[in-house]
């Protein structure tokens, strides 16, 4: 059976909650890919941890596909990223208030990575069963950029059979309904070798 390791972040900047815990618990609960087991973890929202949790999540459960979740307000679509690049520049402090300024996430790496999965076939598939979803080609500087890079850069220096990218939620729609694109996304990723060629670019 196959394994799909996704994870969510806990609460932060004063929240109660944080949609992308709630979703990626959902899915765990859900179980919706056939011969897949979901396994949901919560990270710290903070730079100095997030990454050991999420190294330590992997060693564990050894996946084959890694999703990390974050909130991304004022977006209205599921979002996977497109690319990671490797700087920490955070607005707000973090959960431990920690606030890097212009840091890079790993000294001496690449400048960016691009996530490597069928991003353009998930849109499809999520939109397909009406959750709407578009592609993003910037995951900001906070936690959630960090956690992206810092995932690519580890497939890409010391686990390369793994695959692993990076989503966005909008705080618009209900857990649920996030869960049912999410699902599509994964099945897709799992299922997808090769990624539509289509347009999907941005203007700006």
């Amino acid at each position: 059976m196959r394994t799909v390791l996704v994870t969510g972040f806990e609460p932060f900047d004063g929240a109660t909650d944080n949609p992308s815990w709630a979703a990626a618990a959902l899915l765990e609960q859900r179980q919706p890919v056939a011969d897949t087991r979901i396994v949901a973890v919560e990270l710290p929202c903070v730079f100095d941890t997030s990454l050991a949790e999420l190294r330590a999540a992997i060693a564990e459960h050894e996946p084959e596909l890694v999703i990390c979740l974050g909130l991304a307000g004022g977006r209205t679509d599921i979002t996977p990223e497109q690319v990671a690049i490797n700087l920490d520049d955070a607005r707000i402090p973090d959960n431990a208030g920690g606030r890097p300024i212009d840091r890079p996430v790993v000294p001496g790496g690449p400048a960016a990575y691009f996530a490597g999965l069928p991003l353009k076939a998930s849109i499809a598939a999520m939109t397909a069963i009406g959750v709407p979803a578009s592609i993003s080609y910037s995951a900001g500087t906070f936690v959630c950029n960090h956690v992206f890079y810092g995932l690519r850069h580890f497939i890409a220096t010391e686990s390369p059979g793994l695959r692993g990218g990076f989503v966005h939620l909008p705080p618009n729609l209900p857990i649920p309904r996030l869960a049912d694109g999410l699902s599509e996304l994964i099945r897709t990723c799992l299922e997808t070798d090769t990624d539509l060629k289509v347009p999907a670019g941005a203007l700006h």
